[in-house]
């Protein structure tokens, strides 16, 4: 696993559950609007923190954390997410990802070895105009095999949106709408990246 980064303590991105989220560093998609550059390009990738020090600190948030966020980047693309996951599950916490939807076989293995309880999955645009938020041609077919996945896993979910109005419209975001359902769908307004930028820590020994 390779992590850059950690928020120790949230109440808003683990809903109903104080938590602490963990960043992945690498993505697969190049985002017009991405906050968290830092994990996207490997350029500007920090050292990895040992997975030593992650589980280090959550073995002291015993009993005042119930829930951890693997987020990114992408958490998918992270060939240790499996045991990773798993091995969070085993200290007696809850586990969201945040993710793309672009790796289903992870997904599915994840959601098969019952190491999720909530699922959230950006939708970046109408599926015909995904390449140009991401930058990146995606296959349509994809991404609604992890939707089907995370709608018939029995797990909590959503889906989301960024309204970058430099490319999506309003009938964008009712088309949207309509591919998922307003239950579990939400819109977040695409701010100006450095009022938007997450408040993420990278670790380092006093952890």
């Amino acid at each position: 696993m390779k992590i850059g980064g950690l928020i120790k303590f949230t109440l808003i991105d683990f809903p109903g559950r104080p938590a602490a989220v963990i960043f992945t560093q690498g993505c697969n998609f190049r985002c017009r609007y991405c906050h968290n550059p830092e994990l996207v390009y490997p350029h500007l990738f920090t050292e990895p923190v040992p997975q030593e020090e992650i589980f280090s600190f959550l073995q002291r948030r015993q009993g005042t954390l119930e829930g951890v966020v693997i987020s990114g980047g992408e958490p998918t693309l992270q060939e240790g997410l499996i045991p990773f996951t798993a091995d969070i599950k085993k200290m007696g916490y809850a586990v969201k990802l945040d993710t793309n939807g672009a790796r289903p076989d992870v997904l599915a293995e994840l959601l098969d070895k019952k190491l999720l309880d909530y699922i959230a999955m950006d939708l970046k645009a109408p599926l015909d105009k995904y390449s140009l938020i991401t930058s990146v041609d995606t296959p349509p077919e994809i991404l609604m095999k992890s939707m089907q996945l995370i709608r018939q896993s029995g797990v909590a979910y959503e889906f989301r949106t960024t309204y970058d109005k430099e490319v999506l419209t309003d009938a964008d975001i009712q088309a949207l709408e309509k591919l998922t359902d307003k239950e579990h769908y939400r819109v977040q307004e695409c701010l100006p990246v450095a009022k938007e930028k997450a408040a993420l820590k990278v670790l380092h020994k006093e952890i």
